[in-house]
């Protein structure tokens, strides 16, 4: 069965013109752009001809991936709209695409107009290849639209995509840091250990005592590993960061209520606390209007996704 082609569109508060400086210049598409990173057009013989480029990306520091491509068709229809056609492929092994075939049109709408893609490609390994295209092509559909949406910031807002993209990936370290640390207090000390100060605190603050605080500690787990998923699935993190900017100081007061001999110990839960208070307040501030894949429509209108 042959995979859907990748479509993404989204509408940009710019002319045609605009847009297809920020996309047809290879100086600037791979700014915005992260499935290249960095994109060589070649000479032409004549006007008439295809725009022959290299592109390069980077998976890492020491492996990259380096192809070819063609911009075989550009075409401006009466309606001032544009098409941008283009092949492209790779001979290099590390590469599960091995051919492919795409455009890009430029639709000129009232308040701006709207950019959309359509691409596919064939895969290379056969049986193998298609598993794997099964994983990397929604990747790349997610690039796409993340791209996409850099683009339009970058366009309607003025900040840069190194700005944007620096922001997204502190916003994801963020997101795995705190999903890991509530995972973690809430598995390991409350739920497997059921460590005697956990039980200890919570019997100070409350009337619970023996098996009742043990039982609650435990629930406290649960909660805690509820919220690492939450992190993990839930898209406005800035109303988790709230949440957190709210309780941490609440916790670690609690904490000193319960135990005031906390305060000295190497690992107290005063700094520990501190430390994750900062971090929330400075990930809130960052966390303001950030990229997302979820602004593009990844289907045409009257597909079914």
């Amino acid at each position: 069965m042959k995979n859907k082609p990748i479509y993404v569109e989204i509408p940009i508060q710019a002319t045609v013109d605009e847009v297809w400086r920020m996309t047809q210049k290879p100086e600037l598409h791979e700014q915005w752009d992260l499935r290249f990173s960095s994109i060589t057009y070649l000479p032409k013989k004549s006007e008439d001809d295809p725009q022959s480029f290299l592109y390069e990306t980077k998976l890492g520091r020491y492996v990259k991936v380096a192809g070819w491509g063609k911009s075989v068709g550009t075409h401006n229809k009466k309606d001032g709209s544009k098409t941008s056609s283009l092949h492209f492929g790779t001979d290099q092994k590390i590469s599960p695409i091995r051919e492919g075939k795409g455009y890009w049109q430029y639709i000129p709408k009232d308040n701006g107009i709207t950019f959309l893609t359509q691409y596919d490609y064939d895969v290379r390994y056969g049986l193998l290849g298609r598993l794997v295209d099964f994983f990397f092509r929604p990747i790349m559909g997610w690039a796409t639209a993340l791209s996409f949406d850099v683009l339009r910031r970058w366009i309607e807002k003025g900040e840069s995509p190194r700005s944007q993209y620096v922001r997204f990936i502190i916003n994801a370290i963020v997101t795995m840091l705190f999903a890991f640390i509530w995972l973690y207090h809430g598995l390991i000390p409350k739920m497997i250990a059921k460590h005697p100060e956990e039980v200890s605190m919570l019997s100070s603050l409350t009337s619970l005592d023996g098996t009742a605080a043990v039982k609650g500690v435990e629930i406290i787990g649960v909660l805690e590993i509820l919220f690492a998923v939450v992190w993990l699935l839930y898209r406005k993190k800035r109303h988790l960061l709230i949440v957190q900017i709210i309780i941490f100081p609440l916790l670690t007061i609690s904490a000193l209520i319960a135990n005031p001999s906390l305060a000295s110990h190497p690992f107290t839960p005063l700094t520990f606390n501190a430390s994750l208070w900062v971090l929330s307040i400075i990930s809130f501030l960052l966390a303001t209007d950030l990229p997302s894949a979820a602004s593009c429509r990844r289907t045409r209108k009257g597909e079914s996704s």
